[in-house]
């Protein structure tokens, strides 16, 4: 990262690579975006796109999608955590959860997973084309939140947002141009000078973290929004406390002005966050801006794989408690478990099954 003077709103800046760059307490993000063709009725593409691709290992993002671990449908089979927490926001298509507790899910157009890996779970995340006419996009951003050492070893456990219950901030600015903020997590008040908000006392709160979570912390400030801003528009992010740590990670759309730098590319941008940050979108068409913030925890890191601990004993400890135990073996028939042409529900561990309002058995 370029460094700049101490009174600068830009702290530094970097093009935007694959997995996106963290900051204390994020380890990274990754944003997957894949245009998968119909489906072939098992929830897969026609097994002759398959031919050629390194599978179990697919990567290569030929005809604009990749099947990732997956053999036969996309995605990632049964893999452990420990440690830390996932949050998976999808914005297109649906994910397929299962894992060793016992839980299942399918989510997504909109739905957020949050998944506090705790103590240790091995969860399957696989990407069901559940279409066959038509083509299955697939559009999610995965964010890595660290836990702080009291809570690594906390029960895992999920929690779902549905989309209809994330709160949301829709702002016209003073030239008449619309922009959308997606409240993950942290309040939102907007300061955009001379706007009209649309929603009723400007800003809103956002739903409540799991209570293990670094972002149920007293003080410690975190936020996911995701900033959506039409072609020359405008919004002011709020200051915040000096103590936190705050980044934005354009990942659609080519251009991006804050303040008075402009950027041309996908970018991170780590910004002051005690000033208020102006945003504006240049280009003529729609931008998206991820904005990750929160004070650091502060704690050494040990991440290898699929464990983030604070120290190199501590990971291979996770090492040998994973293979002893499985994180409490793998209930399901296959490591690639999928849910059929089912409506998006969740069934946690305790066996309580919920939801979204759209997909309610019942619902006409």
């Amino acid at each position: 990262m370029s460094s700049h003077t101490p009174h600068s709103l830009i702290v530094g800046a970097q093009p935007l690579g694959s997995p996106m760059p963290g900051m204390d307490p994020f380890i990274f993000a990754m944003y997957h975006q894949d245009q998968y063709p119909p489906g072939n009725g098992r929830l897969g593409p026609d097994p002759a796109l398959l031919a050629g691709r390194n599978l179990g290992m697919d990567f290569s993002r030929r005809d604009g999608w990749s099947m990732y671990h997956g053999d036969e449908v996309p995605g990632f089979p049964a893999h452990p955590h420990r440690g830390f927490e996932t949050v998976t926001i999808v914005r297109q298509g649906l994910v397929d959860h299962a894992d060793s507790l016992g839980a299942t899910a399918r989510y997504g157009r909109g739905d957020v997973q949050w998944l506090t890996t705790g103590s240790g779970v091995q969860h399957g995340e696989m990407f069901p084309l559940v279409h066959d006419d038509q083509p299955n996009t697939l559009d999610l951003f995965q964010i890595w939140l660290n836990l702080p050492a009291r809570h690594k070893m906390v029960p895992a456990d999920f929690t779902m947002f549905w989309a209809s219950d994330i709160p949301h901030v829709t702002h016209t600015d003073a030239e008449g141009r619309r922009s959308d903020v997606e409240v993950i997590a942290g309040d939102f008040v907007p300061v955009t000078a001379g706007a009209s908000a649309d929603a009723a006392g400007a800003g809103v709160k956002a739903l409540q973290p799991p209570r293990h979570s670094w972002a149920s912390e007293p003080g410690a400030g975190v936020a996911i929004w995701i900033v959506r801003l039409d072609p020359g528009a405008s919004l002011t992010l709020p200051a915040a406390s000096r103590r936190v740590r705050r980044a934005l990670y354009l990942t659609t759309g080519q251009r991006l002005s804050v303040g008075e730098h402009r950027f041309d590319q996908p970018v991170m941008v780590e910004l002051d966050p005690g000033q208020p940050a102006p945003l504006h979108n240049p280009g003529t068409t729609l931008i998206e801006v991820l904005v990750l913030q929160g004070q650091p925890i502060g704690e050494p890191v040990a991440a290898q794989g699929p464990f983030v601990m604070n120290s190199r004993e501590e990971l291979l400890q996770a090492m040998r408690d994973y293979q002893r135990t499985a994180f409490g073996g793998w209930p399901w028939p296959s490591a690639a478990h999928t849910h059929g042409q089912a409506a998006r529900f969740a069934q946690h561990p305790d066996g309580r099954i919920e939801h979204p309002p759209a997909d309610a058995p019942g619902t006409p």
